[in-house]
């Protein structure tokens, strides 16, 4: 098996690959397709990922790989086993790249055992690269950072997103619970992009983020171990455990996480949002 450094040196290679084609497309014209009503996909979604699934292959063919755009094609997530899985999304913020709003990035994640060991998150139109391995610290750009010390929730800001469903019960309980925690902090926001949401509570921009419904693994797996690597703590957002494959996630600065989990987790939910593990 080949160390977490050489894990993320190939990491680091895909993310910068990706990331050029990001940053090249970003002012162009882009062929848009949809997923779903609101929910886009675009060539440089596919063209990424490909990228990503090829150079992490020709260095670990024998590796499992759970991509956004894979899924979306076959239908369905692949179950995570415990063999050595990278889970990517090749461009998470599809609808800000569409926009050329610049929250926009490459998520490259490795599971050993079904736990985060790598991670990159790689925002190449604004320069920032999010890296961590396991019990080795999280950087930006090199740099080692910290998660916040706030520990007042009335003191906190908090993102979460309003995500790509829109049916009347499943926006009544997502604003639901933006009303509820907006009435706690001292402000939300809502930027397009779940791991870049959970970097900047990883860099102490942020105090807390949460999103329940998201696309799948591949959103969330880079980033949690970042946030954890940088002293925050990632959690379901009812307060119990994380499970990276639940589509619900809530990362905070360590602090603030049952303060915030309490103020969640008796929130209803909608029909078509995944429920806490019970």
């Amino acid at each position: 098996m080949a160390s977490y450094e050489e894990y993320l040196n190939v990491a680091l290679l895909a993310a910068k690959e990706a990331g050029a084609v990001i940053k090249d497309s970003f002012y162009k014209d882009k062929h848009v397709e949809h997923k779903g009503a609101v929910d886009l996909v675009t060539e440089t979604d596919k063209k990424c990922e490909e990228l990503v699934l090829g150079t992490i292959h020709k260095s670990f063919p024998d590796h499992k790989f759970i991509g956004e755009e894979g899924s979306a094609a076959q239908g369905f997530t692949d179950a995570l086993t415990s063999a050595p899985t990278w889970m990517c999304d090749p461009v998470d913020g599809t609808t800000n790249f569409v926009h050329s709003f610049p929250f926009v990035c490459v998520c490259i994640g490795l599971a050993v055992e079904k736990q985060v060991v790598v991670g990159v998150v790689y925002n190449p139109v604004m320069g920032e690269m999010f890296t961590a391995i396991r019990g080795k610290g999280a950087f930006l750009n090199g740099s080692p950072i910290r998660a916040s010390s706030c520990s007042q929730l009335g003191s906190a800001l908090a993102i979460t997103e309003i995500g790509v469903t829109r049916d009347e019960q499943t926006l009544g309980a997502l604003f639901g619970r933006i009303t509820a925690l907006t009435k706690q902090v001292r402000a939300v926001r809502a930027m397009g992009s779940c791991a870049l949401d959970m970097c900047c509570v990883a860099c102490g921009r942020a105090d807390i983020s949460y999103e329940i419904g998201f696309g799948g693994p591949w959103d969330v797996a880079a980033a949690s171990l970042i946030v954890e690597e940088a002293g925050g703590e990632v959690l379901d957002p009812a307060g119990g455990p994380f499970d990276i494959m639940s589509r619900r996630v809530m990362a905070t600065n360590g602090q603030l996480a049952q303060a915030a989990s309490s103020v969640l987790s008796g929130m209803k939910l909608g029909p078509h949002e995944p429920q806490p593990a019970q």
